[in-house]
């Protein structure tokens, strides 16, 4: 079977968020959860028998028909818990040059260590451009806090960490419209 053919189990999509990480984009909420974060904010995707199944190429079909959307959140439910369809999700979304976060309730440490064991989960470490990792915590909750919920979650710049071997956080790029020094 090839990736498109692929099977992936979905709580819903968004073909506009713009909460999901930076700029327009088109968010995949994954069904099946195994975190149960109190606080969370899809907990109707936690059930692994819920949601709507669908075929990645149709996922993708659907993304690129949004001309806007150039970039793709994969969240859930948490995609680590779906690596396969995940993995060949991404693959697709790659091949099409989509830029790629994934939010996962898994710390980025222990997924690396499922990577050892689970290629899929390694795929996906590999192709991804940003991983926001950690459980939603209820009491570390802020409203002021970009790309997360809760102050123990990371948002890890995952091209940057391959390249340095170490962890290296996300920062946004804001200043892109700036009069050069010159000029």
């Amino acid at each position: 079977m090839n990736d498109a053919e692929q099977k992936i189990r979905l709580f819903g999509v968004a073909n506009d968020s713009i909460v999901d990480g930076p700029g327009l984009r088109y968010a995949v909420y994954t069904q099946g959860c195994s975190h149960h974060c109190a606080g969370c904010h899809n907990p109707g995707s936690w059930s692994f028998d819920g949601g709507t199944v669908t075929t990645v190429g149709a996922i993708v079909n659907d993304i690129e028909q949004n001309k806007l959307v150039k970039d793709v959140t994969i969240s859930g439910g948490d995609p680590f818990d779906q690596p396969g369809p995940v993995a060949a999700l991404v693959r697709e979304l790659k091949k099409h040059n989509y830029g790629v976060w994934a939010y996962s309730g898994y710390l980025y440490e222990d997924l690396l260590e499922r990577a050892k064991t689970e290629p899929d989960v390694d795929e996906i470490l590999y192709l991804i451009d940003v991983l926001v990792d950690g459980r939603f915590v209820q009491d570390l909750k802020s409203l002021d806090l970009q790309w997360k919920g809760s102050s123990n979650q990371r948002v890890i710049d995952l091209v940057k960490t391959r390249q340095c071997g170490k962890i290296v956080l996300y920062k946004e790029v804001t200043d892109i419209f700036s009069i050069p020094e010159n000029w």
